[in-house]
């Protein structure tokens, strides 16, 4: 796989692993964060792209088609984010990238109260739009066939070695 692609609500786990995997040295992979470009106002986000759910959409095409060429050429790489499952898959065809792995990271809904309140001290975030976000991009990744990375009851390492298997396929 040259490609994988954690999505996963806030709290999943995802931005955890995604930087336990970037410290590791002896790894050549570049990792890559979604929001590494910032996210604009509710406001921007619809003047600019209609509705956040556009900006949502149009930034994961760019972001998929600024990954493609190293992508193309085997380069080992994982990129992480909050994304709809169907915005990626149509990101990914666009760019014509047809090497990747798309995992959702998924947590249930105490451990990410807990993980959004108390390790993140994020308490705002763990509400039920959050709750809901995560059952939406859960039902999505099931309808899909995508794989759903449980990180619950895991360890970071034990989640980290779940995403690195799929660089071996």
């Amino acid at each position: 796989m040259s490609l994988i692609i954690l999505t996963g609500a806030s709290g999943s786990g995802k931005t955890a692993i995604a930087e336990a995997i970037a410290r590791d040295a002896t790894r050549k992979l570049a990792v890559y964060h979604f929001d590494s470009i910032g996210v604009p106002s509710l406001d921007v986000m619809t003047r600019d792209h209609g509705s956040p759910e556009g900006w949502q959409r149009d930034k994961t095409v760019e972001w998929l088609m600024l990954l493609a060429p190293e992508a193309q050429k085997g380069r080992a790489m994982l990129f992480e984010g909050q994304m709809r499952p169907s915005f990626i898959a149509e990101a990914v065809a666009a760019a014509g990238i047809d090497d990747c792995r798309i995992l959702l990271i998924d947590c249930d809904d105490a451990t990410r109260t807990h993980r959004l309140c108390v390790e993140r001290a994020q308490p705002e975030l763990a509400d039920a739009n959050m709750m809901n976000w995560a059952a939406y991009l859960r039902r999505e990744a099931r309808n899909s066939g995508y794989e759903i990375l449980d990180t619950s009851r895991l360890t970071v390492e034990e989640s980290v070695a779940g995403v690195l298997k799929h660089l071996d396929r």
